[in-house]
């Protein structure tokens, strides 16, 4: 993909390539959205624009790839010996030390086939404090002909430190958000069981039920395409180490993925209990973020709007707790046993 691929983000594109036309490009970046794959293509496009053989030129500076020189096709396939990706890889999703110490070795170096080296690393968010605290000298005193990207879905959880020496490019898409017609489809079913009466056991794991299989149905769609994008799939003769490399990269990507989804859903399920407390609150009111989904009615007109509130909160806790290593099952389970319907 190129620069023009990315209309929806017009905004950071064009701020992004005034500083290529103008020979003011950051060391280090941090781009942050919605999507970490939408992201990871604006990295991969930034590192292609810097190194593209036959790059679309604006007053004699390089402001978008021609996607299709040999160049581009290595870094597409993530085989540039210049740019280089960081992701989280070990069993609880983080970035660790040594993975940075191993990145700050290479950045070091002088390009060796491309005119820059290019860093990117994936899920920022995700970097142990003890990594981000080794990447940090690197940062402020970055290596000529070198730039970092740093992507990231949820930028409040980097350390300050390392924001502060970024320059922050917000990718999250222009208008009010868009929810997949799939995900919305799901809301209506989850609305409609959660609008009869919830006072048995037995209706709660019935919830539980249609959120479970909305999951497992998620994390099987997420294997199929990233593994379908790997490079495992493009190349089978590799060394053995980096072959592991790349399995590792995949599980943790897919694991990444995953608890991004999972965060939507959840999300999801909020913001139409916020239509529910809305309308507890105004008696009646039309609902915000959801007009045309039902059950939220029948669930606002059973509950005090104090009730409606605990429901937000209890969705809140649910994704903090979800962030650290419990299981996933049982803290979904006492979240919706939790929920006053």
């Amino acid at each position: 993909m190129a620069f023009k691929d990315f209309p929806e983000q017009a905004q950071g594109v064009t701020l992004l390539q005034r500083s290529l036309q103008r020979g003011r490009l950051g060391h280090g970046y941090l781009f942050f959205g919605q999507q970490l794959d939408e992201l990871e293509a604006l990295a991969r496009t930034l590192a292609k624009t810097l190194n593209c053989q036959w790059p679309v030129k604006v007053g004699g500076a390089a402001v978008d790839c021609c996607d299709k020189c040999p160049t581009c096709i290595k870094i597409d396939g993530q085989t540039h010996a210049d740019v280089h990706w960081v992701r989280p890889e070990s069993r609880l999703r983080v970035i660790l030390v040594d993975q940075m110490r191993e990145l700050m070795r290479e950045i070091q170096l002088k390009p060796t086939e491309a005119g820059f080296k290019v860093a990117v690393i994936v899920g920022a968010d995700r970097l142990k404090t003890e990594a981000a605290n080794a990447f940090l000298k690197t940062l402020e005193e970055p290596p000529p002909k070198s730039v970092m990207v740093l992507l990231s879905t949820e930028p409040a959880r980097i350390l300050e430190t390392i924001m502060s020496r970024c320059l922050r490019l917000n990718f999250a898409g222009e208008g009010t958000r868009k929810w997949d017609a799939a995900l919305l489809d799901w809301l209506a079913q989850f609305s409609a069981l959660a609008g009869t009466e919830q006072k048995s056991l037995l209706g709660r794991y019935r919830l539980m039920d249609v959120m479970a299989r909305r999951l497992a149905e998620m994390r099987e769609r997420i294997e199929e395409e990233l593994t379908a994008r790997s490079p495992l799939e493009k190349y089978d003769d590799v060394e053995k180490e980096l072959r592991e490399r790349w399995e590792d990269e995949l599980k943790a990507a897919i694991e990444a993925e995953y608890r991004r989804q999972r965060s939507d859903l959840l999300l999801l399920v909020q913001w139409w209990l916020r239509d529910v407390w809305l309308h507890t609150l105004a008696g009646g009111r039309e609902f915000l973020n959801f007009p045309n989904v039902a059950g939220a009615e029948r669930v606002a007109g059973r509950i005090t709007s104090p009730k409606a509130l605990e429901n937000l909160q209890v969705v809140e806790q649910t994704q903090r707790l979800l962030y650290t290593n419990v299981q996933e099952a049982l803290t979904l389970e006492v979240g919706l046993l939790k929920l006053n319907l």
